[in-house]
């Protein structure tokens, strides 16, 4: 997956010096993630594009030195890219896939990441076992099921960054009650990216 063109600029801005760090994941993605079912192969075309500089534009939202559950993880989306992009975060990456855990053990691995936690296992299930600032979460649940997944991991106080597209104004208003019922301060819809990707990232953000 040769980078090339505006993903090379958008890429090196990102990741800086860590950009091969981040090109070995993408080999990662584009080889046994495919071959294993964790990215379609459809997929392969857009890995930056669409997925890896789509989740590491998140890092904006994140400030410096912050504890991450990326609940979820499947082929770390978002959370690897934030582990590389941001080597002051430490990161809980929560997936319940066995085949998933041991396709990202090996990656974290090889790439030498050291800011990364890898547990097995539903986010309902560490709650009160792991101490975070922040819940990131992709292609997970729609908001309304994604509350009862996540905020509670924050135990009353940070943020939850739920990665969206279009549906995003939709699934909030869905959400009302259950945002009211945790308490939540504030909800808004926030895009980052733009000054680097075609396509911004659309992100709920929760805050408690």
């Amino acid at each position: 997956m040769e980078l090339s063109g505006e993903d090379l600029l958008a890429a090196t801005s990102v990741f800086g010096d860590r950009l091969p760090q981040a090109e070995r994941y993408v080999e990662h993605l584009a080889t046994s993630g495919i071959e294993r079912g964790l990215i379609g192969p459809r997929e392969l075309p857009r890995l930056w594009s669409r997925h890896v500089l789509n989740c590491a534009v998140v890092q904006e939202l994140i400030g410096p030195d912050q504890r991450v559950a990326d609940v979820g993880s499947g082929a770390g989306l978002p959370g690897l890219c934030l582990a590389i992009a941001r080597p002051d975060l430490y990161i809980t990456l929560i997936e319940p896939l066995e085949r998933r855990i041991i396709w990202l053990d090996e990656v974290i691995e090889d790439l030498g990441i050291e800011n990364v936690d890898l547990r097995r296992g539903r986010a309902e299930q560490l709650v009160g076992d792991i101490d975070v600032d922040v819940v990131t979460a992709r292609a997970v649940s729609a908001l309304v099921g994604l509350l009862d997944i996540t905020l509670p991991l924050l135990r009353g106080t940070g943020q939850l960054l739920a990665l969206k597209g279009k549906s995003a104004e939709e699934e909030i208003q869905k959400s009302k009650k259950k945002l009211d019922k945790y308490g939540v301060r504030s909800t808004e819809i926030v895009t980052v990216g733009e000054d680097v990707l075609e396509q911004p990232t659309t992100v709920v953000h929760i805050g408690l």
